[in-house]
């Protein structure tokens, strides 16, 4: 028969009310303002596939003359870019990776 510690089963709890959490947080990333705001891209897909949205950190973004680089790598024109209501740069990608929506908050001038 299997014998435990209790603080074996502490730990064991510990990481399964973790791995609840990050488990509720992926839900609610998805039922975020982009999925229920209905946003579509210019060839009028959705933006918002299960799990395909996610936060560009700012450092990763710069500002060039032809749009936003992303990750020193892709770059989005300007007439690609969607306006962020909450101010964070947003990337949606396709099952094979490739873009589908891009969020950037406004700029200041």
């Amino acid at each position: 028969m299997f014998r435990y510690s209790t603080r074996s089963l502490l730990l064991l709890l510990i990481l399964l009310a973790l791995l609840a959490s990050f488990l509720a947080e992926l839900a609610l990333a998805h039922d975020s303002w982009i999925s229920r705001g209905g946003h579509r891209n210019a060839a009028g897909e959705w933006c918002c596939g299960e799990g395909d949205c996610f936060v560009v950190p700012g450092e990763k973004v710069s500002i060039t003359a032809e749009g936003y680089r992303l990750f020193g790598a892709e770059t989005v024109p300007f007439s690609e870019a969607q306006p962020s209501p909450d101010g964070a740069y947003w990337r949606c990608k396709r099952m094979d990776g490739s873009r589908r929506c891009f969020f950037a908050p406004p700029q200041s001038y």
